[in-house]
Parts: structure tokens; C-alpha cells; sequence
């Protein structure tokens, strides 16, 4: 099966560094990966973006149009994308930034609070991890595992401080996907 991801939300929410682990695991499981960003007018505040499609088959096209999942982060990113998802496909919203309830009910919804749930952690920095490891947990596209394994690979030596939070906001979101939150 191909599965193709659209993450999307303000830049400094961690979309690409989301997408580089996705990838990144994608890759450690021996599947066939691609990894494409888009960045708005502005790095930090402005929209960021970012595909990746994970598959057993080699990968004909990076460009996502129709994505069978879609992570949004923030409303303008639920606006913009919502119309784009599959049928049947899964939609991860962060309630957290997300005041509204997408319009789709031809999707399987996954709400995550993950500002909420990362505060509760000590850090506002890894609601991506919190919805990540609920998009893992939900999809099956790549074990947690694998994401754990990649924090290492991905991030940069002088953010290793940072992999046990990293990794307690992957495993909260996974748990909330699992029921156990």
C-alpha cells in the first residue's frame, strides 16, 4: 500500500522536522520514501507544509494532491487542505488551534489536543511529537519504534537533550489514539 501524507501549519510548528521523521522511519523499515517541503512567504509564522509518501512500491511522484492522510496543525491549514483528503482517508487535527470541526464525514477524524498535552510535559515545542505519535499509533504507516529510533538520526547532536521529551510526547500521542488518554 502507498500512503500519502500532508502535514501542514505555521511555520515553527515542526511540519518539516514531522515529515523528516516520518521519512527518516519510512526509511529505516526499508520502504520507499519521498520527502517534499513548501515553505510560505515566511519560515516562522508563515504557512510550512510538507508531503511524504511511504510505500512497498518505488514512489512515481513526491506530489501529494489527494493525500490519504492529512495532519493539520492549525485552522487556516484544516481550510486549505480539508478538500483535498481521500475518501476513507485520515484526518488528525490538533484541537488545540483548530476551533472548528472539519466539515468532512467521509474521513475517519482523529482530534488531538496537542498543545494541551505537550504543555502537560513541559514543553509547547513538542506538540508536533504529541500528533505524530498519534498519526503513528492511528495509521500504521511506520511503527513508533521506528520514529523513536530516527530522533537520534534527525536531530541535530545539539538538540539531543531534547529526545526524551520528544520521545514521552510521541508515546502521550499514541496512547490518546490507542483510548488510553
Amino acid at each position: 500500500m502507498t500512503h500519502e501524507i500532508l502535514m501542514a501549519g505555521f511555520g515553527g510548528q515542526g511540519i518539516m522536522f514531522m515529515g523528516t521523521l516520518l521519512a527518516h522511519a519510512g526509511m529505516m523499515e526499508d520502504k520507499e520514501v519521498t520527502w517534499m517541503p513548501s515553505y510560505g512567504p515566511e519560515m516562522r509564522g508563515g504557512t510550512a507544509n510538507c508531503s511524504v509518501v511511504i510505500s512497498h512500491e518505488p514512489v512515481a511522484s513526491p506530489l501529494v494532491s489527494e493525500p490519504t492522510a492529512l495532519i493539520v496543525m492549525n485552522r487556516p491549514s484544516l481550510e486549505r487542505f480539508e478538500g483535498t483528503l481521500r475518501p476513507g482517508g485520515l484526518l488528525v487535527v490538533n484541537t488545540s488551534l483548530v476551533d472548528r470541526r472539519p466539515e468532512r464525514q467521509d474521513v475517519r477524524l482523529l482530534e488531538v489536543p496537542a498543545n494541551e498535552m505537550a504543555d502537560r510535559l513541559g514543553s509547547l515545542r513538542v506538540a508536533n511529537m504529541v500528533v505524530l505519535g498519534a498519526f503513528v499509533q492511528a495509521s500504521r504507516v511506520v511503527t513508533l519504534h521506528s520514529i523513536k529510533q530516527a530522533l537520534p538520526e534527525v536531530l541535530p547532536q545539539h538538540r539531543h537533550g531534547l529526545i526524551e521529551v520528544n520521545v514521552k510526547a510521541l508515546e502521550a500521542g499514541a496512547a490518546l489514539a490507542s483510548g488510553g488518554q
